[in-house]
C-alpha cells in the first residue's frame, strides 16, 4: 500500500560530490552511500529518502523541489546561516518574506538554494 511506503525524492545533480557535501556538510542530511546505479542516499525523516543522481546537464527547476517541515523555522534558518547557507528574500505581490520568512497561511515558509541551484523549503506549522 502506498499509504505506508517511504517516499523518495529523486534530485537530479550535474556535480555529484558539490552536491553531495553540500547536502551532509551544509544541511547536515545522513548519508546512506553510493547505489550502483550511481545514486547517493540519504536519510530522510519518517523513513524517506533523498536520492541525488547525477545528470550532465542538470535539471535547475524554477520551484521548490524539497521541502522540510520543521517545528522551528527561526532556529533553522540561524543554523543554516551558520553553516554557510543563505535563505532568499523575496518582496512581491503575495509573497514578502521579513527575516527570510514568509506567512502562508497557516504556515511559515523560508527558501534556499543547493549547489545545483535547486529551491528547498522550510516550513513550520502555526
Amino acid at each position: 500500500m502506498l499509504t505506508k511506503a517511504p517516499v523518495t525524492t529523486m534530485l537530479p545533480v550535474k556535480d555529484l560530490n558539490r552536491a553531495r557535501e553540500f547536502y551532509e556538510k551544509k544541511l547536515g542530511l545522513k548519508p546512506l552511500g553510493a547505489k550502483q546505479d550511481g545514486k547517493f542516499l540519504f536519510a530522510g525523516g519518517d523513513g524517506g529518502t533523498l536520492a541525488l543522481f547525477p545528470k550532465p546537464e542538470g535539471t535547475k527547476a524554477e520551484h521548490t523541489v524539497v521541502s522540510v517541515l520543521v517545528k522551528d523555522i527561526a532556529r533553522e534558518i540561524k543554523e543554516l546561516a551558520a553553516r554557510g547557507v543563505v535563505c532568499e528574500d523575496y518582496d512581491c505581490p503575495g509573497l514578502k518574506t521579513e527575516n527570510h520568512v514568509c506567512v502562508l497561511g497557516s504556515e511559515k515558509a523560508a527558501w534556499f538554494k543547493d549547489t545545483e541551484g535547486n529551491y528547498i523549503c522550510l516550513h513550520e506549522d502555526i
